[in-house]
């Protein structure tokens, strides 16, 4: 973990020391995918909407064009979005242990020159932002940018009171009473800090940091179960990691993956589920330092930089 917050890699620690205690996480990945989303412009509703037949009935060919570009990128398939007289499609597609962006933005590209050729849009823009692409939306809940990948632990009892000074009843309030505060603030998901583990393992892992932005959108659940343990769980549908690619190949990025055995190809699925796992242990260390009152007496221990003052 690259980060420059002090009590940043304590709370995670915590966390992780607490599941390993707790018997470990189980991890599990569901989708694995990527997308980009171009606009087509038309001059009326009526050509809009023949386009979307047009895509429908052309598929394959469109499939044919995508793939011709790349070696390991795959269309999976298009979807339509029309508004008023543009529609947006999004070309989603399996890239392999690579983020691959680039691969298939150049796929995209080269399959929409067809359309153009091949149908009544006036023009299209390659990128609409509708992928949501390093930025948050409410589209990223229903996954397809990247990984959909969830973590979750039972943690007994007296692990909790033990490892992080609290109750599975007091962990649940919490989460209850915060999850109706981000609902009021209307945010996207539900997280205590996604984003810091998220940032700290891209730095050191040579992924796209930016992509930090989408990847947070996420789920975090506390339950209290009938034996009276706790059971949490993360779930991100849109994590964006890659093993192969990008600064993945660079100094020390490539040894951290090398430590997580999650180096080259065939490994960006363990990496996400690493990941999971890791936010996880964040979201319990944090629930518990906001649970048993002790988050500004952590931060005032680990994570205060006091220099000395100079005359």
């Amino acid at each position: 973990m690259a980060t420059t917050e002090g009590v940043l890699v304590r709370s995670y620690e915590r966390g992780m020391v607490t599941l390993t205690r707790a018997g470990g996480v189980s991890a599990r990945l569901y989708t694995d995918e990527n997308r980009i989303s171009p606009v087509f412009v038309f001059d009326d509703v009526t050509e809009a909407y023949a386009f979307t037949q047009l895509l429908k009935d052309k598929y394959e060919v469109i499939r044919y064009e995508a793939d011709s570009t790349t070696n390991h990128g795959k269309l999976l398939r298009i979807e339509s979005h029309p508004v008023g007289r543009e529609v947006i499609v999004n070309f989603c597609f399996f890239t392999a242990d690579a983020h691959g962006m680039n691969m298939i933005a150049k796929a995209t590209e080269h399959a929409c020159k067809w359309i153009m050729q091949n149908s009544r849009a006036r023009h299209f823009y390659a990128l609409s932002g509708f992928c949501s692409e390093k930025r948050p939306s409410g589209f990223l809940l229903a996954g397809g940018k990247g990984k959909k990948v969830s973590a979750g632990a039972l943690v007994p009892r007296e692990r909790v009171g033990t490892y992080l000074h609290t109750t599975p009843e007091k962990m649940c309030d919490m989460w209850h009473r915060t999850l109706v505060a981000q609902t009021q603030s209307n945010t996207i998901g539900y997280n205590g800090q996604y984003a810091n583990g998220l940032a700290a393992i891209f730095i050191a892992c040579g992924q796209d940091v930016a992509n930090v932005v989408n990847s947070a959108v996420g789920i975090t659940d506390f339950e209290v179960t009938a034996e009276g343990d706790l059971y949490a769980s993360v779930t991100l549908p849109s994590l964006t990691v890659a093993t192969v690619g990008g600064g993945t190949g660079l100094g020390t990025a490539r040894e951290c993956l090398q430590v997580l055995d999650c180096a080259g190809e065939g490994n960006s699925p363990k990496l996400a589920e690493i990941v999971a796992a890791a936010l996880l242990a964040g979201e319990l260390s944090m629930g518990a330092a906001i649970a048993s009152g002790e988050y500004v007496q952590a931060h005032e221990t680990y994570g205060r930089n006091r220099p000395s003052q100079s005359q």
